[in-house]
């Protein structure tokens, strides 16, 4: 901000003898007690003096609605102002906004450069979001390598939804040469942090022998734990191997399941 600027916002109220930090911190222990109002206050005194860590909560203020009227226009300007400042919350949040369209702001394009300036600062959920630009062409001329490689970034962070998108794009061989090994251990990685749809396809894959010896049990037990979480084709996946067990594997695997909601751990 300019010696100019300063002056004039001076001269309107906004000078403090309290530093941006100082104001920062106070905004944070009022909004702790849900002083809306002081914590707004002390927000947007330390963003109009260009820190960009407020600029981002006076955007929260006004895309949530927090004691004041909801206003998106406002929040996307001080995002905006964070994001310039490399604020990698605030590039996350604009890409979301546009992502999604919220207050008819859908703009593809612009999801596309903020998610990129987030992702290239390793925000997994940016990364991830990426990936899926690519791969549904939004933005973006489709690209499902590029895709997978964003996907991949965000999977290597331990993202969920990105490493069962990975398995896919591993299974189907979009992006890259088909993998049943890799699709299997992205799923897997899914799978084990609760993915309903990964422990769906992992499943699959040992009913197939995909990438792995074919194993009934670990069918049976993939599809029974997604089932419990509401997966219908995980239910009844499940309940068609069951005619090509015999009663003893399937309580062996019924067991297998009872042991990874326990916490125990699965065999490899």
């Amino acid at each position: 901000m300019n010696s100019f600027l300063l002056s004039a916002l001076s001269k309107l109220g906004f000078a403090s003898s309290e530093t941006p930090t100082d104001d920062l911190v106070a905004g944070h222990a009022a909004l702790v007690q849900k002083d809306f109002a002081t914590a707004f206050k002390k927000f947007k005194r330390a963003a109009t003096q260009g820190n960009a860590a407020a600029q981002i909560e006076v955007g929260h203020f006004f895309r949530d609605g927090l004691g004041i009227r909801p206003n998106l226009v406002k929040a996307v300007h001080w995002y905006r102002l964070a994001a310039l400042q490399g604020n990698v919350m605030a590039q996350f949040n604009l890409g979301v906004i546009h992502n999604n369209g919220e207050g008819n702001l859908q703009d593809f394009t612009e999801a596309v450069h903020w998610y990129q300036l987030a992702a290239l600062q390793g925000h997994a959920n940016a990364q991830s979001n990426l990936g899926l630009m690519y791969e549904k062409g939004q933005g973006v001329l489709q690209d499902y390598a590029e895709a997978l490689n964003w996907y991949r970034r965000a999977s290597e962070q331990g993202h969920l939804v990105a490493q069962f998108n990975s398995g896919l794009l591993y299974e189907k061989g979009e992006g890259t040469t088909q993998n049943f090994a890799e699709a299997l251990k992205w799923y897997r990685l899914a799978a084990l942090q609760g993915h309903s749809e990964a422990q769906g396809n992992l499943g699959v894959m040992y009913a197939k022998g995909e990438g792995v010896d074919q194993d009934y049990k670990s069918a049976h037990m993939w599809f029974n734990i997604a089932a419990a979480a509401g997966h219908s084709v995980a239910t009844q996946n499940r309940d068609a191997m069951t005619q090509n067990m015999n009663a003893q594997q399937i309580s062996e695997a019924q067991k297998m399941a009872r042991d990874w909601q326990a916490g125990r751990i699965l065999p490899g």
